[in-house]
């Protein structure tokens, strides 16, 4: 292949008449010719080329473009979800507690009634006791006062 070092030292014989050889100056120019369209066309393949891949560069960025917003998307959705799903754990929880502080409060009034009651039922035995003790002491009098009669 000439190299335009090749081209610049070039010298053709000059003929008789301060001229150079026509053959030679002819095969020079075909064989620039040649290389020259050799470079033209491999140039083009090149620029064709360099087309096709810039081209193909820019459609490989638009789709890692596409896959990065998807991408943050997914995450964003992702964090949302976790948002909505701690939000519906701790409304679970907080109605449980709630439920079980309800039951427990429950149970304590129910146990105070139920104390209460209690109270009440050993008031009246008290009461019922007492009236008993009562009766008996009444009917003890009664039967020392006949016996007392009778001895007389």
């Amino acid at each position: 292949m000439i190299t335009p070092l090749d081209i610049e030292n070039k010298r053709f014989s000059k003929q008789m008449m301060n001229g150079y050889s026509v053959e030679e100056v002819d095969d020079f120019l075909d064989e620039l010719t040649a290389d020259y369209s050799k470079n033209y066309k491999e140039n083009s393949e090149l620029k064709s080329k360099l087309e096709e891949l810039t081209k193909s560069l820019e459609h490989y960025k638009s789709i890692e473009s596409t896959l990065n917003n998807t991408l943050v998307m997914a995450q964003t959705t992702a964090e949302d979800i976790k948002k909505v799903a701690q939000q519906q754990a701790d409304q679970i929880v907080n109605e449980a507690k709630s439920n079980a502080q309800k039951q427990v409060d429950d149970l304590n009034n129910e146990v105070i009634a139920k104390t209460k009651e209690v109270e009440d039922v050993k008031k009246q035995f008290d009461i019922y006791k007492a009236k008993m003790e009562s009766l008996l002491i009444s009917q003890l009098e009664l039967l020392k006062d006949i016996n007392k009669e009778d001895n007389v």
